[in-house]
């Protein structure tokens, strides 16, 4: 068994020389630095600097792809898509069809929470053993905040986990819990990472005080910020059980109700605390942008110094040691030129997108109706354009590759990890305020609002009783927070997530079946015909359309003609009904119509974008196969649903896996060697599974 602890402890501590590369604004030479064994750990914590670059070391993995992959979507906001068939593990996940001993299970989480906490475990332990200064006490809050992010991670995913809280080294060998620990209640996680940050919070600096150049490491705020979520977390609803007595699992909190009402106060106040600091704002217009559009755009071009107020905590991707494939997945898809082929494999579910305000300035920023496409054969000589979409194929527009800065390769972005923003504790301060008094406050009002009138819906009105205020606060974390990967664990954590599902697959019918709210959706689209810069740092955010509701209009753009002889009438007809809806048309200004119910492979689609001189693989789209060539309309379809809204006889469709009282957590996978219910005999299995 001492051999065996030998060969385990030395592994994490070996990995933290790559892990201490990780921190891109770092102006030290990481590669001087002697490589580290178990041996030498104490070294390492000889002085501070060394000490520090071990916790900048512990950074490195804290969102592995999956949490944003495949745990990212299933909100009703984000949907998976993939090449082939339904049948892959996105897909399945962001259904919520998944089994413990099926291939559709998530892995790498569980494996790297835990390697991240060994890291964390052994700064804190070694941290203790230094000489208290400030400087060793904002290291040791710092290591404590990281560890309890991969708890917090771990809990929202499986439910109750082993605790561990001292390095393996520190460990006896000689206790098969060493190796083989059981779960422990996620009620004394939590409590035990809520007092860890309670007790170092003060030590650990603002960001105008700490020395940081950006929010990549940890400051007061994004450790207040933390704190929230978790509390909110701790205090909320999840799956439980009886681990002593697994029978059956229930959507519920902690049966301590004085508990519940004293994490959501510390919740209250941690936000408060960064709010009545007033050190950080919302990010408002400015070059000529929306504040939204502008936060995302300069996040994604890593100006940090323009987003800092707004985003308190993203992890460092940059360079060839740290650079995730977070930006490969959540984009509008480019085939070919100078960004590459990179193809969506998540689109923005299309009653999500048609929720949005007229107003809203976010929409087009989280969501684009467009993908970057080449007019003929794809050489270089050839033209690329901004090609409009159908209802079916809208995606994700927030990390769009035109707006970052030029790749290290081509699935590593450079692309950083939002985790916190002020937006959220806004809005976390909101939902607070309304928990512990019974209704929403003014200060909760007005924290609402504040987000509302950034994005341009001041007006908006706001419920003033406590369920329709929450309510109020689950859409506004929709349209605030798309594609940052915590809306699904939010839903949970509320108990709405069956509600939110259930009335997102009513909504979809609905929209297929042109009834009810969606009676009057647009069927018709003019796009404009938009060239694409093929540059990074290109600020073009959306392509000009109208939405065509008049018959006559609508009786025009049906006749489009069968070949080039007939282009230019056709232009000058759809010229004047751009001149009849106030817009001007410009010489040489083009423009195609879109059924937008239709697959975007339709053949009334593929012809209209022939129109304005699409040729050779004109229809196709760099988005994974299984959406673009469906419809969104079931008259488009031959009276059925499509398979992604509903399949015929079940298996298929939207959330289709979804089972109450199950699927809210995960399974421990128990498909092979490696996974956790195979390597570790003592951990059980949730109930269902």
């Amino acid at each position: 068994m001492k051999k065996i602890l030998n060969i385990k402890k030395r592994l994490p501590v070996l990995s933290l020389m790559i892990f201490a590369f990780g921190i891109s604004s770092c102006e030290k030479d990481f590669l001087d630095m002697p490589p580290y064994n178990s041996s030498d750990t104490k070294s390492v914590f000889s002085d501070l600097e060394t000490a520090d670059m071990f916790v900048q070391g512990c950074y490195r993995g804290l969102v592995p792809t999956e949490m944003f992959y495949q745990l990212g979507a299933g909100e009703t906001v984000m949907h998976s898509c993939e090449d082939g068939s339904t049948n892959n593990s996105k897909y399945n996940i962001c259904n919520y069809y998944y089994d413990a001993t099926s291939p559709f299970t998530v892995t790498t989480i569980y494996a790297e929470m835990y390697s991240a906490i060994e890291s964390a475990n052994i700064a804190i332990s070694r941290l203790n053993a230094m000489e208290e200064s400030d400087k060793r006490n904002a290291l040791l809050g710092e290591a404590k905040a990281i560890r309890a992010f991969c708890y917090y991670n771990l809990i929202r995913v499986y439910g109750d986990v082993p605790a561990v809280w001292i390095p393996l080294e520190e460990m006896n060998p000689d206790d098969e819990n060493t190796f083989y620990p059981s779960r422990s209640p996620r009620d004394e996680i939590y409590d035990h990472i809520i007092t860890d940050i309670q007790e170092s919070i003060d030590d650990i600096p603002w960001l105008s005080e700490s020395g940081f150049p950006t929010n990549e490491r940890l400051t007061k705020q994004g450790v207040y910020a933390l704190l929230a979520r978790i509390a909110l977390y701790a205090g909320g609803y999840s799956l439980r059980w009886d681990l002593n007595n697994p029978s059956a699992a229930s959507m519920a909190r902690r049966n301590d109700n004085d508990r519940v009402r004293e994490l959501y106060q510390i919740a209250s106040d941690a936000c408060e605390e960064i709010i009545g600091r007033g050190a950080n704002h919302l990010i408002q217009d400015q070059g000529g942008m929306s504040g939204f559009q502008y936060l995302w755009y300069n996040f994604c071009q890593r100006n940090f110094t323009s987003v800092d107020p707004e985003i308190l905590w993203h992890t460092a991707q940059y360079g060839p040691n740290t650079n995730s494939s977070f930006g490969v997945y959540a984009h509008p898809g480019s085939r070919g030129g100078t960004y590459g082929s990179r193809k969506a494999m998540q689109f923005m579910l299309p009653t999500y997108y048609l929720s949005f305000d007229e107003n809203d300035t976010r929409r087009d920023v989280s969501c684009t109706a467009y993908s970057i496409y080449f007019l003929d054969n794809g050489s270089s000589s050839d033209t690329w354009v901004d090609v409009g979409t159908t209802y079916s194929c809208i995606m994700p527009g927030k990390f769009r590759i035109s707006w970052c800065v030029e790749p290290q390769a081509a699935s590593s972005r450079n692309l950083n990890i939002p985790i916190l923003r002020y937006s959220d504790v806004l809005l976390m301060y909101a939902e607070a305020q309304n928990y512990l008094n019974g209704g929403p406050t003014g200060a909760a009002m007005d924290a609402l609002r504040a987000v509302r009138d950034r994005a341009g819906i001041g007006a908006m009105p706001i419920p003033s009783g406590q369920q329709e205020f929450e309510k109020a606060i689950v859409q506004e974390r929709k349209w605030e927070f798309a594609g940052e990967f915590n809306l699904r664990t939010d839903l949970i954590r509320m108990n709405r997530l069956t509600e939110e599902l259930t009335e997102a697959q009513k909504a979809m019918k609905n929209l297929s079946d042109r009834t009810g709210e969606y009676a009057d959706v647009p069927a018709y689209r003019l796009y404009k015909y938009h060239e694409d810069a093929q540059s990074y740092g290109d600020e073009f955010l959306a392509v000009d359309y109208i939405d065509l509701t008049d018959a006559t209009e609508i009786a025009a753009v049906r006749d489009v003609p069968a070949d080039a002889s007939g282009y230019d009438d056709f232009q000058e007809i759809l010229a004047d009904i751009v001149a009849a809806h106030g817009i001007s048309v410009e010489s040489g200004d083009k423009w195609y119509p879109v059924k937008m119910f239709e697959a975007y492979t339709s053949t009334f689609n593929g012809n209209a974008r022939k129109a304005v001189g699409f040729r050779g693989g004109f229809n196709t789209l760099q988005i994974g196969a299984i959406i673009y060539t469906q419809p969104t309309g079931s008259d488009e379809n031959g009276g059925q649903y499509p398979n992604w809204i509903e399949a015929p006889g079940g298996g298929d469709g939207l959330y289709y896996g979804f089972r109450e009282n199950r699927t809210e957590l995960l399974p421990f996978a128990a498909q092979s060697a490696g996974h956790p219910m195979i390597d570790n005999p003592n951990l059980t299995q949730l109930p269902g599974y």
